[in-house]
């Protein structure tokens, strides 16, 4: 299989054999939240401040059977989806699944990355997740995607990376040595099946101290129960892993500036060198590029990366000043799960304990939102709260709040 043309239609013969995600359809909005997909926390997490506008347009690039376009509807409001894909029995199960779900702001089109350019106007927001690494061109992909997104917009990306999916490239490899007699060249649906058929024997058999099956087992086996989820995972007709190196040449061929990862946490050196700091201040004098690659070195479980794009200018909030912080509006993250209670999910899920002065914040933030006119800057609530400055940019940067600039 050597030309583009080739590659785009085995990859859309899977799909169109097994979509995905497979989830469940389901006749209500889908439960929780995913905050990449949320516009004004996902632009807050990269700006520091809440969006002036609510009322955009966002494109979710291979929207595969709708669940992430489901969840865009749903979480924005005030926003008019574009969903393409280029598998059609895919876009199938993403307009059964938003028309059962009440997600009636979204149009479907049956296109590919490649062809995004033939769509009117531009996007405030692109989302494509699990896509660019199975194109033949991911450069051409992303340079499609890049000349439709708006200045000043966001462009949320996940592709896969190399280090923690080894096993997941040798068992695949491994499956295509026990399928070379079939039509790998041109698969059809059939091959797709037999690929998953072998793939399962292949983990039935093999040893329980065997690395990969330990790997499924540690890793995947909840997911891989379905056909869908294996087939995408094992037998997929192409896919590019990426390291730290080829990433950002990657993302440098975009034309868009890095504005960071959105799982921070793994990217904090300090949590595997912080007893030395010998280690420390070396790794201080590398570049982000450098000490992203020792990170994902010494931390090899890494399985893909995630991260926001932009196309600039665009305006980063500076809430060191603190006359700045006081002038300010807060209100609470529409990504909390429990809240109103001094222990709720964040953002990321993880749990967090408000003190009584957080909580005695966040509660007189809800009671400022309740209408225009009841609205309150900062320096107004704490006026009755005992919390300082630097209380409040502490729930700031964890984003249980967001923060809208005074109108200048």
């Amino acid at each position: 299989m050597n030309s583009e043309s080739n590659i785009s239609q085995a990859v859309q013969q899977l799909y169109d054999t097994y979509p995905f995600p497979p989830e469940t359809l389901l006749d209500e909005p889908p439960p929780g939240y995913n905050w990449r997909w949320n516009w004004p926390v996902a632009y807050s997490f990269c700006t520091g401040q809440k969006p002036k506008n609510q009322a955009i347009r966002i494109l979710d690039a291979g929207c595969g059977t709708g669940v992430g376009t489901d969840y865009l509807v749903h979480l924005n409001p005030e926003a008019h989806i574009t969903a393409i894909d280029l598998s059609s029995g895919a876009l199938e199960v993403a307009q059964e699944r938003c028309q059962r779900s009440g997600a009636d702001r979204v149009t479907f089109h049956h296109l590919s990355i490649y062809d995004v350019g033939q769509l009117e106007g531009e996007f405030d927001l692109i989302n494509c997740v699990g896509v660019l690494h199975h194109l033949p061109d991911p450069i051409r992909g992303i340079k499609a995607l890049a000349s439709k997104l708006a200045q000043g917009g966001l462009f949320h990306i996940f592709v896969y990376a190399e280090l923690g999916r080894w096993e997941i490239q040798l068992m695949q490899k491994a499956i295509g040595l026990l399928q070379q007699n079939s039509s790998l060249d041109r698969p059809t649906g059939e091959t797709y099946q037999e690929g998953v058929k072998i793939g399962r024997q292949i983990f039935a058999a093999l040893p329980e101290n065997n690395r990969i099956l330990k790997r499924e087992k540690e890793r995947w086996a909840m997911e891989n129960h379905r056909d869908a989820s294996f087939a995408d995972m094992y037998v997929h007709p192409q896919e590019i892993d990426y390291n730290i190196d080829t990433l950002f040449e990657f993302i440098d061929a975009s034309g868009l500036e890095f504005l960071g990862f959105s799982n921070v946490d793994y990217w904090n050196v300090e949590r595997l060198l912080g007893k030395q700091p010998e280690l420390m201040e070396r790794a201080k004098q590398l570049s982000d590029r450098q000490r992203y690659r020792l990170i994902e070195l010494l931390d090899p479980e890494i399985t893909h990366y995630e991260f926001f794009l932009t196309r600039p200018p665009l305006a980063i909030a500076d809430w060191s000043n603190d006359e700045a912080l006081k002038a300010a509006y807060p209100e609470i993250s529409p990504c909390l799960h429990g809240w109103p209670s001094t222990q709720v999910f964040d953002y990321n899920y993880q749990i967090v304990d408000f003190s009584p002065a957080e909580f005695e914040f966040l509660q007189a933030c809800e009671t400022a939102n309740s209408s225009e006119t009841a609205k309150k800057t900062i320096a107004e609530i704490l006026a009755k709260v005992d919390l300082d400055l630097d209380g409040v940019r502490s729930l700031q940067k964890r984003q249980i709040i967001l923060l809208s600039p005074a109108q200048g």
